[in-house]
């Protein structure tokens, strides 16, 4: 399963976070999930960064950076309260009013700036610190902004490496961390590293405008993902 989320998530920009729980939770519990999480999609995006490096937005994953990391260190060290129902009926939402609204900007030239992208990445920090599918939003946000194709996988994954760096340093510190997880999540890391050289392929055979839609459809899928959360909580 993590390899075959990390193929997915190579191609979409989104997917391990919503898969891999599925997986994770009956045999470990729902606690230690995050920081196995955190682990393995550091070495995932080590890899999905390697496999993409020359279509890495550099400056536009500085910005994300430097605003997510202070909320990411608050979202992760509170990590075991669930998102309420307001949250995530919200920023579902959000998410899917993003496609349309964003393929309306499109045909008339609108771009969200950089400093739209750099106060939209302080709630991803937050958000993404704390919870499991926080990707759709970023991928969302890269989009906005004007990337597409693989400069969204590329540029996502650049920046996720930061984010999992940070979460993991906070979770040592929090001992959230056990041998168990450690293990899980380096397990994990290492079966799935292969899986963005294996997307690589298929994206560079995908014409831009069907990756794009493939994008577009993920980040609806992860907003209604997360509504139906908050109807379950």
């Amino acid at each position: 399963m993590a390899l075959i989320a990390a193929v997915m998530g190579g191609v979409s920009g989104y997917g391990t976070g919503a898969l891999m729980p599925l997986v994770l939770v009956p045999i470990v519990g729902a606690e230690p999930v995050v920081p196995i999480l955190a682990i393995s999609a550091m070495m995932n995006n080590v890899s999905r960064s390697l496999a993409f490096r020359r279509y890495i937005d550099v400056r536009r994953g500085l910005i994300v950076f430097a605003c997510a990391v202070p909320t990411c260190v608050l979202g992760s060290y509170g990590y075991t309260r669930l998102t309420s129902f307001g949250a995530l009926l919200v920023i579902g939402t959000v998410l899917i009013l993003t496609v349309p609204v964003r393929r309306l900007l499109f045909h008339q030239n609108f771009r969200i700036g950089d400093r739209t992208l750099a106060a939209s990445a302080v709630a991803y920090g937050g958000l993404a610190g704390g919870t499991t599918g926080a990707g759709v939003m970023l991928l969302s946000l890269l989009m906005a902004v004007g990337l597409e194709g693989a400069a969204v996988i590329a540029t996502d994954a650049f920046i996720s490496i930061a984010i999992g760096c940070t979460k993991v340093a906070v979770f040592g510190l929090a001992s959230a961390i056990t041998p168990q997880v450690l293990a899980l999540g380096l397990l994990m890391g290492l079966v799935a590293f292969p899986g963005a050289f294996l997307a690589k392929r298929f994206v560079e055979a995908l014409p831009v405008r069907v990756h794009t839609a493939i994008l577009d459809a993920m980040v609806m899928i992860g907003g209604a993902t997360m509504i139906v959360s908050a109807f379950r909580i």
